[in-house]
């Protein structure tokens, strides 16, 4: 694969795609910042419930392929009629760098405004800094900030929300 745009986004899922988005985050966090099978399961229970539950009309998932393979993901997933949670955003480093993560973003953005959302958050963790420009780059601004040992010690949650 190179650095070009991927041949198809979509949004809904087939068989093997929690499996293989639960394998990316967890491949790709262990490689990258050292996160343990932890983050990886949580990750797949996080899919799994969306899978299972979700509001066809106002949760929705991109999966990003070039050359048959998962290369980058983002979902919406609503809280309340109002509130929306964007979950799940990962470029495979061979997808990064052409515009993929901010393709993604804003698809998943126009969905929020098109179901009238007025507000959209995330969560993410110190230290991704090109996530973050990307987040403020929209609009995103930082609210809240805390430690966690969730997965892994010493990372630094944060929360960034949108007023849509």
């Amino acid at each position: 694969m190179s650095h070009s745009l991927p041949t198809s986004i979509r949004n809904t899922i087939l068989p093997g795609d929690i499996g293989a988005i639960t394998q990316l985050h967890g491949v790709l966090y262990s490689r990258e910042y050292g996160w343990p099978p932890a983050f990886e399961a949580y990750v797949a229970q996080g899919l799994a419930s969306f899978e299972l539950d979700n509001d066809r009309a106002l949760d929705r998932i991109w999966i990003a392929e070039s050359d048959g393979a998962l290369i980058g993901c983002i979902a919406i997933v609503h809280i309340s009629k109002s509130v929306a949670q964007l979950r799940w955003f990962l470029v495979d480093p061979q997808g990064r760098g052409a515009g993929l993560g901010r393709r993604l973003l804003e698809q998943a953005l126009a969905f929020c405004r098109d179901c009238r959302f007025e507000s959209v958050f995330l969560w993410t963790v110190r230290g991704l800094d090109a996530a973050v420009h990307l987040y403020k780059s929209v609009g995103f601004h930082l609210t809240v900030e805390h430690p966690s040992d969730a997965w892994i010690r010493g990372v630094v949650e944060q929360r960034y929300d949108l007023d849509l």
